[in-house]
Order: structure tokens, then sequence, then C-alpha cells
């Protein structure tokens, strides 16, 4: 053996419940209750002690099992020095027991703490620790030599068993954690080539067609303003700006999309400041800053667009506050304007063409909330979302 396996703990998935089976479970407590009952009935059944001997006896047997508890939970967290006190104060009652005439009780004890220590404990530590319990059960043992060297050797076998059986399942759960890793990211890899492959195949058609529509519109634009002037002339001209200015918002949409497809989102703050840099609207952010995910980035820059988009429509000139907040689990964002009372049916549609019940749809599939009414001074949006 190696330095290294003897001072080295199980490891953590070897000593918890996780790593055991439904049915063992069930097997290893049946079998705990059964030894604690033949136990009690062996120790206080003779007529030996009286109904405060019983009394002290149970209330021994009660401390004797928090001691056990607390075993458990100190070896679990590898604390070594508490984990062998509790061990020799378990092994002093056991004695104290033996003294009072409990033997079955001490035996029982001494047994008990000889397996767990071979089987929770490093074996720098839990061979002397097991050795000194053989040793006090081999002391008091009435059964003579050969059923006391038996009785040491099986439980000593069955504690190294049980040691290398908690091993065998804590590395089983540590490759199964290890595959379902594999192939999240794995999952994730996927997911990130086929959002490129759609972002390629975006950029092909639609940024390029709204690119020439912009060069074509532009060209109408410097022919039409060559014509004499003229009231159908305007007309032409004011719709042929308009195109090319909803072209441009079409393809400065695209990019955006583009870009979170690619995972390449700029921070939710700098895009907001953009969107109102050239209105009245004051922007406050609060929080831990931090990088969202490219799903909760993209719902709260479109409930922003719909949002800021719906104030212009119904109150212009009204005074905007849009307020982002990182939260432990979630990104909120609250659009709230001075007034320009609007309906519900205003929320169904907006110019950029992305609807807030749709932006609500969409925040709800995210196991998020999006609401939209009427506030203390004008109209107010509330978005929440994981992130």
């Amino acid at each position: 053996m190696t330095r290294t396996t003897w001072t080295s703990w199980p490891t953590r998935e070897a000593l918890t419940r996780a790593a055991r089976t439904r049915p063992r479970r069930v097997l290893t407590w049946s079998v705990r209750v059964g030894l604690l009952t033949a136990m009690l009935w062996g120790t206080f059944s003779g007529g030996r002690f009286g109904p405060w001997g019983i009394a002290l006896g149970l209330l021994g047997v009660l401390g004797c099992a928090f001691a056990a508890w607390a075993f458990f939970r100190t070896s679990l967290e590898h604390r070594l020095w508490p984990s062998l006190g509790l061990l020799t104060l378990l092994m002093v009652t056991a004695l104290g027991a033996q003294q009072a005439g409990a033997d079955l009780l001490a035996l029982i004890l001494w047994g008990g703490c000889a397996v767990t220590a071979l089987e929770r404990l490093p074996l720098a530590a839990g061979l002397p620790a097991t050795a000194l319990a053989f040793g006090a059960y081999a002391a008091v043992n009435t059964g003579g030599w050969l059923s006391t060297a038996m009785s040491t050797v099986g439980l000593s076998l069955a504690g190294y068993v049980l040691r290398l059986d908690a091993e065998a399942r804590g590395n089983a759960q540590r490759l199964l954690a290890q595959e379902r890793a594999a192939r999240e990211a794995e999952a994730e890899t996927a997911a990130l080539d086929e959002r490129a492959r759609i972002a390629r195949e975006i950029h092909d058609v639609l940024a390029h067609s709204l690119s020439a529509q912009m060069v074509h519109l532009e060209a109408a634009r410097l022919l039409i303003e060559r014509e004499p002037a003229g009231e159908f002339r305007d007309r032409v001209l004011e719709r042929v700006v308009a195109a090319r200015s909803m072209a441009r918002e079409g393809l400065a949409e695209t990019r955006q999309a583009l870009s979170a497809l690619r995972g390449e989102v700029s921070p939710v703050e700098d895009f907001l400041r953009q969107l109102v840099a050239v209105e009245p609207v004051q922007v406050s952010v609060v929080g831990e800053r931090r990088t969202l995910t490219a799903e909760a980035s993209q719902t709260v820059r479109r409930v922003a667009q719909e949002a800021l988009t719906n104030v212009r429509k119904h109150a212009p000139g009204a005074r905007v506050l849009v307020r982002l907040e990182y939260l432990p689990d979630e990104v909120a964002l609250e659009v709230r304007d001075s007034g320009g009372h609007r309906p519900e049916g205003a929320l169904s549609g907006s110019g950029s063409g992305y609807g807030l019940l749709g932006m609500r749809e969409r925040a709800e599939l995210m196991g998020g909330t999006l609401e939209a009414g009427p506030g203390e001074e004008g109209f107010v949006v509330s978005l929440r979302v994981p992130a």
C-alpha cells in the first residue's frame, strides 16, 4: 500500500446515502433495527435490572445513538479528531455497560466501533481504533478464544468489505457524474454548432437581402430628389425614406440576433444606454453585474425595445425610467413612464414587430413573468426572468 492509501479518507460519495440504492438502504436499516431490538431484549429482559436501571440503560442507548450519528457526520466531513473522540466515547460507554452487567450491549458497541472505524476512517487511524475495540471485545468475551478469534476476523473482514464496497459505489457515482457532464457538454456543443449554422444562414440570406434593399432604396432616393418638386414626388420620397429607415432598423435587429446566436452579445446595460441615447430616458442598473444567458439577454432587450416603442406611440414626451436589477437567481427589468394611459389592446403589437403579449409568452416559457399595466402616474412594464 502507498502512503496515500494509509492517510486518505473514503470519498464523500462513498460515505453518503446517495451512492446507495433504495433496497440497500432498506436492508441496512432493517439490520440495524433488528440488532438494536435484539440487544435491548437480551440486555433488559432477564430481570437483572430494575425500573430505574432500565430507564438509565435506555437513556444510555439514546446517547450512544446520538454519538453514532455525530460520528457519521464528522467522518463524512473528514474531521479526524472529532471522529476519533466520538469513537473513544462509544468504547468507554461500552466499558461502562460491561461493568454494569450489560455484556451484550458492550460487545455490540465494541464490534460496531471496530467495523465503522475500518469502514469510514483513514486506515492509519481506523486500524488502531479497530484493534483497540477488538482488544476490549476479546478481553470481556466469555465464549472462548476460538469464537472470539473467529468473530474478530469476521468483523474485520466485514468492515474492510464495507469499505471496499463504499469506495466502489463512490467511484461509480463519480463516473456517472462525469458521464452526465460529458453528455451535457456534448449537447451544449451541438446546440452552439446549430446556432452557428442558423446564424450563417440568416447572414447569407436575410442580412444580404436587407443590405441590398438599402442600397437600392438609397439609389431610388437620390434619383427621386433629382426630379422637380411636387406633391407626388414628395409623397414618393417620403415612402422611400421610410422604407430605407425600416430596412436599416431591420438590418440592425438581424445583426443583434446573429450576435446572440453566436454568443457575442454585448452587456445588457450597454445596449439599454445605446437604445435611449437619443431619447430623454433615465437608465439605472442595480446589483452585481454578470453575463446573462443568450435567452435572458434577448428577452430583456426585446421587452425594453417594445416598452419604449409603446411609450413613443402612446405617451410621446413622457418621462421614462428604465431600471435593470441583477438578483441572485434572476434579472428584473422595469420600464415606467410618467403619463399617457393606454388600453390593454395596445400591448398586442407595436412598430418593431414584437408585441408585449408575445414577450410575456416568451418570459413564461423561460420560467419568468411579464406584467404590464397602469402605475401610479403612467404605465409600467415589469419583467423578471431566471438568469
